[in-house]
């Protein structure tokens, strides 16, 4: 949602002009069509990101979406969302939660809430059903997205044709590389896609087969 910051963005969610559905419009119309056609029988998820950097008029449109479970367009099109789930998240209380690295959970979760409501308009906190504080990642947990990344990448670079083994030591290796205790598991992507796309730029420049 930091892309929708200014006065222009309900005109970029929902439409301009008469004629004009938005992008909410067409992501609506794409699921539409692939559930066989529109009515109020389709649904599935909208995720709308780091919702507290949207402009104070979008979030207008949540108070609507949250309250009828509906979306009028610009179009004049009222879109039935009863069948969707509302997912939005942010990172408010981010800044807080990183200096309380030894605190316990219960007590990061209340500073959290506590700031969510400073931050967010009470009718639109009041809306959601349920809000969730995450914990940070903890190693055990940051290992298997580690795993779980470095087999998505071997699988690319098997069908680019680099058949590529990895040991445990160079997984260990590679996780140290990407954990991060407050940045969670952002920079593994960056440790796994530097190490194995590496082996095979040092195979090319070596001459070494595969």
């Amino acid at each position: 949602m930091s892309e929708y910051q200014n006065q222009t963005s309900v005109e970029k969610l929902i439409g301009e002009k008469g004629g004009d559905i938005g992008l909410l419009g067409r992501a609506l119309a794409k699921a539409e069509a692939a559930h066989g056609g529109g009515g109020g029988g389709n649904g599935g998820t909208l995720l709308f990101d780091e919702i507290e950097k949207s402009h104070p008029l979008v979030l207008d449109l949540f108070l609507q979406i949250l309250d009828d479970a509906s979306i009028t367009l610009a179009s004049g099109e009222r879109k039935n969302l009863s069948g969707y789930y509302i997912v939005c998240t942010s990172n408010i209380g981010a800044a807080e939660v990183m200096r309380m690295q030894s605190a316990p959970f219960a007590s990061i979760e209340r500073t959290v809430l506590a700031r969510v409501n400073q931050t967010l308009r009470p009718e639109l906190v009041g809306r959601m059903t349920e809000k969730v504080v995450f914990a940070r990642l903890s190693y055990a947990v940051q290992r298997e997205i580690c795993e779980s990344m470095i087999a998505g990448e071997l699988a690319r670079l098997r069908g680019l044709g680099h058949d590529l083994k990895i040991t445990p030591d160079e997984v260990e290796a590679i996780l140290r590389a990407g954990f991060h205790k407050t940045l969670g598991a952002r920079p593994m992507r960056g440790a796994v896609e530097r190490f194995l796309q590496g082996r095979v730029a040092g195979r090319l420049l070596g001459g070494t087969p595969e």
